[in-house]
C-alpha cells in the first residue's frame, strides 16, 4: 500500500479520514493535501496543517452559511471538525499539551455548527452519571426526525472521539432509519482531555447510566435499544452488556477477551518469561518490566500507544501500574452474563482481534461471527479501510434482529 504521510505514525492517524469519506468527513485530495504540507515534518507540523485546514475550513463554512449556503456550511462544518480531531494524536498524553485540548474544543464547536443545521439536526446531551454527567448527543435517523425508532449506542474506544464515531458508523445507521446516542465515557474524549477523568473496567456502571437515560427519550424505542462498540470498545461494549438486560442486540468490532493478553503474550514469547509468572502482568519481576520498557520506549508507535496514550487513559505514572491496570480489562466470569443476540467482528490482520474466536465460543447468547477480509479492502483495525462494507453487514445484522429490514 503506497504511504500519504512519510513518518509512519502520522501516516497511521492521518489515514483514519479516508473511512470516512462515504459520510461526508472528508475528501482524498484534501488529506492528500494535508499529507503534502507536513512533508517531513514533526509532530508539531502534522499538528499544524491539519489545524491550519480545519481553520480555513470552519471559516468556509461560516462564510457560506452567512449567505444562506445552509447544506454547503453543514457539509464543511462536518469535514473542519474532523481535522481538527485529526491533528492531536501524536501529541497525546501528560502533561497535557494546550494545542490538543485547543484543537479539541474547536472541533466540538464546529460539529455542534453542523449538528445543528439540516433536516434532521442532533442535539448535545447530558447523561447524568455518578454526581456529573456525561456529554453526548442524539442523532435522529434521517428522514424519521419525530418517529419512535429503534436506538444504536455508539460505545468508542481508548482515543477515538465522538467525531470519528459518527463519521465511522453513526451517518450510516442514520440513513438506515436507527436514532443514535453517542456519548464520552471515563478516559475517552472530553471526560479526559477536559476533566481527566480516566478510564474504568467496569463498564457495566456506564453503560447502565446511558440506557438509564436512553429510555427516557420520547422518539426511542425502548425494546430495541442496540450498543455497538469498536476498536477498544469491542471490549468496552460487550463488558457493558454483560451488566445490563435491557439491551436487544450487541455487536462488537472487533469481539475483545481482553486488554491484558497481548502483553501477556510479549512476556512470554519475546521475553521468555514463564506462562505462570505472566498470569498477573503487575507482578512481573522488575527486570522483567524494565526490558519491557526498553522495547517499548524503543519503537515510536508502542511508546505512544502504551506510554503517551495507555498511561493518560489508565490514570497511571508507570508501566507496571499500567499493566496492573490491563488485567482488569477482561471478559473473564462475565461472557456467559450477555443475554442478547450478539454479533462479533473479526478482521483480518487486525491484532486487537486475535481473540474474537475465543470470546464468540464463550458466549452463551444468540451469536454471530462476522469475518472480514484484506481481499475485500477491510482488513486491518476496524476495518477502516472499507467501512462501508462492515456499516452495510452489521446493518443487516441488525434489520434482522429488530424486524426493520433496511
Amino acid at each position: 500500500m503506497t504511504s500519504l504521510f512519510r513518518n509512519e505514525i502520522h501516516e497511521d492517524f492521518g489515514t483514519w479520514p479516508i473511512a470516512y469519506i462515504p459520510y461526508g468527513g472528508a475528501d482524498f485530495g484534501e488529506i492528500q493535501a494535508v499529507a503534502a504540507a507536513i512533508g517531513d515534518g514533526d509532530d508539531s507540523a502534522y499538528y499544524d496543517a491539519w489545524v491550519a485546514a480545519a481553520d480555513r475550513l470552519s471559516a468556509e463554512a461560516d462564510a457560506v452559511r452567512a449567505k444562506g449556503h445552509i447544506a454547503n456550511a453543514r457539509a464543511l462544518y462536518f469535514k473542519a471538525s474532523v481535522f481538527y480531531v485529526t491533528s492531536f494524536h501524536p501529541i497525546y498524553g501528560v502533561p497535557v499539551d494546550p494545542r490538543l485540548t485547543s484543537a479539541f474544543s474547536k472541533g466540538v464547536a464546529v460539529f455542534d455548527k453542523g449538528l445543528s443545521l439540516g433536516a434532521n439536526p442532533g442535539a448535545p446531551i447530558a447523561i447524568p452519571f455518578e454526581g456529573t454527567t456525561l456529554p453526548g448527543y442524539f442523532i435522529p435517523a434521517i428522514g424519521f426526525e419525530a418517529e419512535v425508532r429503534p436506538l444504536i449506542i455508539f460505545n468508542s474506544g481508548y482515543d477515538c472521539t465522538i467525531t470519528d464515531n459518527y463519521f465511522a458508523a453513526t451517518v450510516a445507521a442514520s440513513r438506515r432509519g436507527y436514532h443514535s446516542l453517542l456519548f464520552d465515557g471515563p478516559g475517552q474524549g472530553a471526560m479526559l482531555y477536559e476533566r481527566g477523568v480516566p478510564m474504568r473496567p467496569d463498564w457495566e456502571v456506564v453503560i447502565k447510566a446511558v440506557v438509564d437515560y436512553a429510555v427516557t427519550l420520547p422518539l426511542v424505542d425502548a425494546t430495541r435499544i442496540a450498543l455497538y462498540g469498536w476498536s477498544l470498545g469491542g471490549y468496552l461494549a460487550p463488558r457493558g452488556a454483560s451488566g445490563e438486560h435491557r439491551l436487544a442486540a450487541l455487536i462488537a468490532d472487533p469481539g475483545m477477551w481482553s486488554v491484558a493478553e497481548g502483553f501477556r503474550d510479549v512476556a512470554v514469547h519475546k521475553f521468555g518469561v514463564p506462562p505462570a509468572a505472566a498470569a498477573d502482568l503487575g507482578t512481573l519481576d522488575q527486570a522483567v518490566i524494565d526490558k519491557m520498557e526498553a522495547f517499548i520506549r524503543a519503537n515510536r508507535q508502542l511508546y505512544w500507544k502504551v506510554v503517551q496514550r495507555g498511561f493518560w487513559v489508565h490514570g497511571v505514572k508507570d508501566l507496571r501500574a499500567y499493566l496492573a491496570s490491563t488485567e482488569l480489562f477482561t471478559m473473564q466470569g462475565r461472557a456467559d452474563l450477555i443475554r442478547c443476540p450478539t454479533l462479533i467482528t473479526k478482521a483480518e490482520g487486525d491484532v486487537l482481534a486475535a481473540d474474537a474466536g475465543v470470546f464468540y465460543d464463550a458466549l452463551q447468547c444468540p451469536k454471530t461471527l462476522m469475518q472480514f477480509t484484506a481481499a475485500e479492502g477491510a482488513g486491518g483495525h476496524c476495518e477502516m479501510g472499507n467501512r462501508s462494507l462492515i456499516n452495510g453487514r452489521m446493518l443487516n445484522w441488525l434489520d434482522e434482529q429488530f424486524g426493520q429490514i433496511g
